[in-house]
């Protein structure tokens, strides 16, 4: 199971970064929302808290203590999923880790993660968002559905 996780984990962060390096180089270049739909734009955000922005400041250390405590629950969920059997937890930790290590490394790299995907209805803006940050909600959903409902247990 762990090496499909990790499978699955690299096709994320590959996924991420190649869409923020799009963003970067050739899509914000210069900087501008970009009307796709009337619910959905592209833009450029920088987010230097968790999710929604949450925590967020300008502090030198922050990225890294971010990035420290990414990389803890990325081993935790690593070991737990030495234990589990099915293709939920596969999944869902493949997606899980997959996105955390794609916001990891924009920590690094940007001393933010990169945001891109705007979505809004009557003026209401969903928080900017990027292929990790739906990794990772995905991966907690599965994860979710499979504890409370079974389903999608298996023993392969």
């Amino acid at each position: 199971m762990l090496p499909r996780a990790l499978a699955l984990a690299a096709i994320v962060v590959l996924l991420d970064q190649l869409t923020k390096w799009l963003i970067l180089t050739e899509i914000m270049v210069p900087p501008r929302p970009i009307e796709v739909t009337g619910f959905f734009n592209i833009v450029l955000a920088f987010n230097r808290g968790v999710s929604f922005g949450l925590l967020a400041s300008d502090y030198a250390w922050k990225p890294y203590l971010l990035a420290g405590l990414a990389l803890v629950v990325v081993a935790l969920l690593l070991y737990w999923l030495r234990s589990q059997r099915g293709w939920a937890p596969t999944v869902a930790v493949g997606l899980i880790v997959g996105g955390a290590v794609g916001n990891i490394i924009d920590r690094f790299l940007h001393g933010a993660v990169v945001d891109f995907l705007d979505f809004h209805v009557a003026g209401w803006h969903w928080p900017a968002f990027n292929v990790a940050d739906t990794g990772i909600v995905c991966g907690v959903g599965l994860l979710l559905a499979d504890s409370l409902f079974g389903a999608a247990r298996d023993d392969t």
